[in-house]
C-alpha cells in the first residue's frame, strides 16, 4: 500500500518546523519577562531568605531521607516478600538501591 503525501516532504513541513521554533521563541520570551518580574517584584523576600538557606538544607536532609526511604521499611522481611522478583532490593543489586 503506497501513500502519497504531497506537500509533506521537506517543503510541507516547513512551516510547521517554522511555527515551532516561533513558538519556543515566544515561550522562552514569555519565560524570561515573568523570570523578570517575578525576581524583581520578590527580591526583598528572597534577600531575606538567604542567610537562613544554610539552616533549611540541613533540616531537608532529614525530612527528604525519610521520605524517600518512606519510614524506612524497605529492610522488613515481608516487604521483600511482598515485592515481585526482579524489582529491587538487596538481591537485586542493579536495582541501584542501597542498605544502611
Amino acid at each position: 500500500m503506497q501513500h502519497n503525501h504531497s506537500g509533506t516532504g521537506p517543503a510541507g513541513s516547513n512551516g510547521s518546523n517554522r511555527q515551532r521554533t516561533v513558538s519556543r521563541w515566544v515561550f522562552f520570551g514569555f519565560v524570561l519577562i515573568a523570570g523578570y518580574f517575578l525576581i524583581t517584584e520578590h527580591r526583598a523576600h528572597l534577600v531575606g531568605f538567604v542567610p537562613y538557606l544554610p539552616f533549611l538544607l540541613l533540616a531537608a536532609c532529614p525530612l527528604l531521607h525519610l521520605f524517600h526511604h518512606s519510614g524506612h521499611d524497605h529492610g522488613d522481611e515481608d516487604s521483600q516478600s511482598a515485592r515481585p522478583p526482579g524489582s529491587g532490593g538487596p538481591s537485586n543489586p542493579s536495582s541501584g538501591g542501597h542498605s544502611h
